[in-house]
């Protein structure tokens, strides 16, 4: 038994070896794969979860969930507009800086004498604030590539 344990320790040594070299640092990856996977320190993509949390900040948040990829903001009123209140929902589905890694749903509602009545909200608006943040997220991915 110990002859056979001698007779494979060359192919192991030989093995290592090869395994090493395969791991060498003379292919490096290019600086925007390097950024590219430094966002996984959180559950989902962290330029898009910056990047939405900035575009929902003129809202109260109610939950932030990094882990689960999920921002609700409170009911916000525009003071412009005191009888119309919009609640929105982003959720982020993917550690990836993708378009369809990023959902946002948004509620609305307009008063009515002394009530809240719910009212629909514009496809284009939901479309608006998804490109604003899939804007963003790509904006902070360019300055963490260049600086």
């Amino acid at each position: 038994m110990r002859l056979a344990a001698t007779r494979f320790r060359p192919a192991l040594a030989l093995a290592a070896i090869a395994l090493l070299a395969a791991c060498s640092s003379t292919n490096e990856r290019p600086r925007a794969d390097l950024a590219a996977a430094q966002v996984n320190t959180i559950g989902v993509n962290s330029y898009l979860w910056r990047a939405a949390l900035e575009t929902v900040s003129f809202a109260p948040l109610l939950q932030s969930d990094s882990n689960g990829g999920v921002i609700v903001t409170d009911w916000y009123a525009n003071p412009g507009n005191p009888g119309e209140r919009v609640k929105l929902t982003v959720s982020i589905l993917d550690t990836d800086l993708r378009a369809d890694a990023l959902r946002v749903a948004a509620s609305r509602q307009v008063a009515q004498g002394s009530a809240w009545v719910d009212a629909p909200v514009q496809a284009a608006t939901v479309q608006k604030l998804e490109d604003i943040i899939l804007t963003k997220a790509r904006e902070l991915r360019r300055q963490a590539v260049a600086g």
